[in-house]
């Protein structure tokens, strides 16, 4: 086991059956949030990059034909239907990648996943630019889907936008969908 495959081997521990899922130790059948990053991606420019090592949230490395077993998770999709606190209850699965590489990162993430979107309506603070494709017209930064994400869900995790270099912006231009 390497670090790019578990954040911290410390945190599995024996679980305390009190617990919650925010508290459980880091791995797939027990994190809250399990993160597929392409690791291919700058992590100097990751919105993800200060949630590491956060409770309940577990990242992994995507490498081309490795399969990652994520068991039965909410997989938040671009074109799945909307997010709602009907999905609550069920581990978050978060692709993290160039919108062009989803499908291919997908074809080595193994279980059962129930593909949901974000709301329509939360505007990003992250100042996209690409020089060689044309930026979404709509779309959330990472950790700005999984903030939106879990606040849907009834769970919200003001700590995951610590460290967020644009994060007063973004709460700011979405204050009332956040309320």
């Amino acid at each position: 086991m390497t670090t790019s495959d578990v954040d911290s081997a410390a945190d599995r521990s024996s679980p305390d059956p009190s617990a919650s899922l925010l508290d459980a130790p880091a791995d797939a059948s027990r994190a809250t949030v399990f993160i597929v990053r392409d690791g291919r991606e700058s992590s100097r420019k990751c919105s993800l990059t200060p949630v590491r090592g956060r409770a309940g949230v577990e990242f992994r490395t995507w490498v081309r034909e490795r399969p990652i077993d994520v068991g039965t998770r909410t997989l938040l999709h671009p074109d799945g239907p909307p997010l709602s606190s009907a999905d609550r209850g069920r581990p978050l699965l978060l692709v993290d990648c160039a919108w062009r590489h989803l499908p291919q990162v997908l074809r080595d993430v193994r279980g059962e996943l129930i593909p949901r979107s974000i709301p329509a309506g939360f505007a990003t603070a992250y100042p996209r630019r690409s020089r060689l494709f044309a930026d979404p017209s709509s779309g959330l930064a990472s950790v700005e889907a999984l903030f939106v994400a879990l606040h849907v869900l009834g769970v919200p995790r003001p700590d995951l936008l610590e460290g967020y270099r644009f994060a007063d912006a973004f709460l700011e231009r979405n204050r009332e969908r956040l309320l």
